[in-house]
């Protein structure tokens, strides 16, 4: 049995500079982030366990493949993070009715009021996991779909414009569980849209 291995480079957690948040704690997006520190942490060392098990590839195919498959979580943890971050950083903005994301919500959705009822619907799901608004790159389309996890049901392919983590641990602390619903309304105040007008580009 072989195995071909890609030696990658180390990840590096990226700052974030969050203002004031509506709703949302400044000690929960603290906390919040030293959890996105450690997906980052776990993504670099399940690599360097891979390249240390791959010298002995057949002794050691079951724990290389079941560290393959706990990659895709670290990497998608770590990624979702950014994407979920970014989106708070420099103050709220509304989106630009002109720009090609807004023209492209209304022509799929019919209108942009539409496609957020249709996304915090979405976040609303039973269970750990996120609500996306992500991009087909091929076909430059949109789509909304729920990820569990965070990696569970990513589809192929796509660029995740937005990302609201609905773990728990991303709103309890402030809104307690039964206040999910609230913390999906804050999140979108204090989403800075043209972040996700330059990711749609």
């Amino acid at each position: 049995m072989g195995y071909t291995y890609y030696v990658m480079t180390q990840f590096t957690a990226k700052q974030f500079n969050i203002g004031e948040l509506v709703g949302i704690s400044a000690k929960n997006i603290e906390e919040h982030i030293k959890l996105y520190v450690g997906y980052v942490k776990n993504a670099n060392l399940i690599n360097e366990h891979i390249e240390e098990l791959s010298k002995d590839s057949e002794k050691y195919a079951y724990e290389l493949g079941e560290i393959n498959r706990r990659f895709s979580f670290e990497f998608n943890g770590m990624k979702n993070h950014e994407a979920y971050f970014s989106l708070l950083e420099g103050g709220p903005k509304e989106i630009n009715t002109e720009s090609p994301l807004s023209k492209e919500i209304i022509s799929t959705f019919g209108s942009f009021e539409n496609m957020l009822n249709k996304l915090k619907a979405i976040a609303l799901t039973r269970g750990i996991g996120w609500a996306m608004l992500s991009k087909d790159l091929e076909s430059k389309s949109l789509i909304l779909h729920w990820l569990d996890e965070q990696h569970l049901g990513q589809l192929q392919n796509t660029k995740p414009i937005i990302a609201l983590d609905m773990w728990e641990h991303s709103y309890v602390a402030d809104y307690q569980p039964s206040g999910k619903k609230q913390y999906i309304e804050d999140f979108f105040k204090n989403l800075n849209w043209s972040v996700a007008e330059d990711r749609f580009k």
